[in-house]
């Protein structure tokens, strides 16, 4: 079904003009301003609710590269200069709520969910603003709001006193990418189970190609939260956890699908140490995970599968990678349309196909790509990804993507995973 949008402007947002490169210091402080909010609606409508701000001490992104990659991800967030109206900050991300909104129960009825926005704190007013991609490729505006850095309904609150470890320090955060572990489902006598686990995934992952050759580009902590119970809930199995981010299985009725709606108190978690992106290890043996580009990966950790699946959701959550598989369960219908090319970097419909690895397929090679022996070890345009199994194309007939089972990522997701480290560390 179409999808289209009741947009709700609830500020004017002033002419701009794009600036090809900015200077940190001009406009931003060494903090975070962090913007709490709602996402609202339904399968046809979306609103935002502006909920509270706060100062926090840290912004772990690039000071170099503030507008880059704006074009990735189903919304993005875009910051102004109120004064001069440049372009100042800009980050995509793909939010939990539009995956929703492809859900059958999204006909049905309304739901509100929790977001939370992290930009560098301004030196001068602002305008923040949030775009989403409409069901024709187009951005449209869906919230405007002018932003006093000075406004004292700003809170700067004492941050919680969780326990950090430090798992690898590469450098400062502005040149490296800067990961951030919570513990979800674990007891404060699992603390060093935990720890255990989180040097178990990141050794995983630095095994796998490109990150084994990027290490050194990595900051890594490990955040200490303790929940009352171990493990996390299981709904259709009558399973329920009292736990620090209230984590669950089930998630559109899917049983393999873990996530969270509580992300005020996973921000809340984060703020401890400069992040870039966040990252949820919970406790226990059940098979599943998710992740979502720009928002939050989440793994369960105790599976035989588990250190593939986590690094499955990473590739979604840090590099924008959609998944590449076509017959497996999924809650959405029609998530992609087929007339407009996706911005996902591993998937394509063909429409705009010089935008995606057009470059990386040999002369010889057909597009589309038949599959079958011949070409399972080159890459090519195979028909099937993202969820359908025609309309779609995908770049090799095998990918970590596609696959946990397989040992690494085809070698268009091993570009854009390293288009995205250059892009934290440049």
């Amino acid at each position: 079904m179409k999808r289209q949008f009741v947009i709700i402007i609830l500020f004017t947002l002033v002419p701009v003009t794009l600036i090809a490169q900015l200077k940190y210091s001009n406009y931003f402080k060494d903090s975070a301003l962090r913007i709490d909010y709602y996402l609202a609606g339904s399968d046809s409508a979306a609103e935002v609710y502006l909920g509270e701000m706060k100062k926090e001490p840290y912004f772990g992104g690039s000071k170099n590269n503030l507008v880059s990659f704006e074009n990735y991800g189903t919304y993005r967030y875009r910051v102004y200069d109120l004064k001069k109206g440049e372009l100042i900050y800009s980050k995509g991300f793909c939010p939990l709520f539009q995956e929703w909104q492809a859900t059958a129960e999204a006909k049905e009825l309304k739901k509100s969910f929790y977001q939370v926005a992290v930009i560098p704190f301004p030196k001068d007013e602002v305008v923040f603003t949030i775009e989403y991609q409409d069901w024709s490729g187009e951005f449209r505006e869906l919230f405007s709001v002018n932003i006093n850095p000075k406004d004292y309904f700003i809170r700067e609150e004492r941050l919680p006193d969780y326990e950090i470890e430090q798992i690898q320090l590469s450098g400062k955060p502005e040149n490296k990418v800067d990961l951030v572990f919570l513990s979800e489902g674990y007891t404060k006598f699992e603390m060093n189970k935990y720890v255990d686990d989180v040097k178990r995934m990141v050794d995983a992952m630095f095994e796998v190609e490109p990150f084994d050759m990027h290490k050194d580009d990595f900051n890594i902590y490990a955040v200490k939260v303790p929940s009352m119970e171990s493990g996390t809930d299981m709904p259709g199995d009558g399973v329920y956890r009292n736990t620090a981010f209230n984590s669950s299985f089930y998630t559109f009725d899917v049983p393999r699908y873990l996530t969270t709606t509580d992300m005020k108190s996973v921000h809340d978690a984060a703020a401890l140490v400069p992040y870039d992106q966040i990252l949820v290890l919970t406790n226990t043996d059940r098979y599943g995970g998710g992740g979502f580009y720009n928002y939050l990966s989440l793994t369960s950790v105790d599976h035989v599968r588990s250190e593939e699946v986590f690094v499955h959701e990473f590739g979604h959550a840090f590099a924008g990678l959609a998944d590449e598989y076509y017959d497996s369960e999924v809650a959405y219908e029609e998530y992609y349309n087929l007339e407009v090319e996706p911005w996902e970097p591993n998937i394509t419909t063909l429409v705009d196909f010089d935008s995606k690895w057009k470059d990386m397929i040999d002369l010889d090679t057909p597009i589309p790509t038949p599959r079958g022996n011949k070409y399972s070890k080159d890459v090519g345009v195979f028909e099937g990804g993202g969820y359908v199994a025609k309309g779609i194309y995908s770049p090799m007939t095998n990918c970590r993507m596609k696959s946990i089972q397989v040992e690494s990522f085809c070698p268009v997701c091993q570009r854009a995973i390293e288009e995205m480290i250059l892009y934290y560390c440049e």
